[in-house]
């Protein structure tokens, strides 16, 4: 393949990174110029499994379809067929450069099929399948990315990284409901708390919601901080950047057990909160506060 193919494919991701609504966070500018291109493969392969199965006006046959012919992609990757496909053309690169875990990027298929075909989750083992399919392998892969896939280190991501995922969830319940059908709190710690779906729907803000509510947030917590001394052995601005990610899903998780008018709130972190992740994350020997 000409090296001018290569670049464009690897410019192509690039610019999604930079014009995408919702960028990657960790393409953030504080990671390492080199780490930027791999990146922005990883990104642009995710962000565009991910609108597949969200986005637009798609039936969900059509969706499944799609990510199915990202899997094919996949295929070709393992068996050496070359894509006329940037993404993809990058995405052989970086997985051949680094040596990465080609597993990794089916099991984010996984998650995005599962986004268009499940809408509930009885239980928490559920929603920790999601996770591990969702949001583990980018952690991973970033950890492999950097050479600092130590069994420990690849542990703690994962606890980071599904954390990160049900604070997501928690701060977009109505969103997800409304706009997607889908709740990701348990149907069995829904019941047990007396929370129905219609209480969901309309928003009800009592104690019995209150109390369910609570219970996820500080389970989340509690799983984040079980990791959070990863970002104390990572070293330069990757252990920087790992550690305001860790930072910040500490503080959105303390902003949502705050809330007691209403729980559905999307909690905003102000300049007092980044000042003080800055200075936090600067010391890589501080402590995370943890309930």
């Amino acid at each position: 393949m000409s090296n001018t193919k290569l670049d464009d494919a690897y410019h192509y991701c690039l610019e999604m990174v930079r014009n995408h609504y919702e960028n990657f966070p960790v393409a953030s500018r504080i990671l390492p110029r080199a780490l930027r291109r791999p990146i922005s493969v990883v990104y642009a392969f995710a962000r565009s499994a991910d609108d597949f199965a969200d986005e637009g006006n798609l039936t969900d046959d059509e969706r499944l379809t799609r990510l199915v012919s990202y899997e094919t992609e996949l295929e070709n990757i393992k068996h050496h067929i070359p894509s006329d496909k940037p993404i993809f053309i990058a995405l052989a690169d970086v997985i051949a450069q680094h040596n990465l875990p080609i597993q990794l990027f089916y099991d984010l298929l996984t998650a995005f099929k599962q986004d268009v075909t499940k809408k509930r989750y009885q239980n928490f083992d559920e929603v920790l399948y999601y996770c591990r399919h969702s949001a583990n392998p980018v952690g991973r892969l970033l950890l492999h990315l950097t050479g600092n896939d130590s069994e420990q280190n690849l542990k703690d991501s994962d606890a980071i990284c599904s954390a990160l995922q049900l604070i997501n969830f928690l701060q977009d319940i109505q969103q997800d409901y409304h706009e997607s059908g889908r709740i990701y709190i348990p149907l069995d710690d829904m019941a047990s708390a007396g929370v129905s779906e219609d209480n969901i729907r309309d928003r009800s803000n009592n104690e019995s919601v209150h109390k369910l509510l609570r219970q996820q947030i500080k389970r989340a917590y509690i799983m984040l901080c079980s990791g959070a001394t990863l970002g104390n052995r990572l070293s330069g601005r990757f252990g920087y950047e790992i550690r305001m990610v860790t930072l910040g899903g500490a503080r959105i998780s303390r902003a949502l057990l705050k809330q007691k008018h209403d729980v559905y709130q999307r909690p905003r972190l102000g300049k007092s909160d980044w000042l003080g992740m800055l200075f936090v994350a600067l010391f890589p020997n501080k402590r995370i506060d943890c309930p």
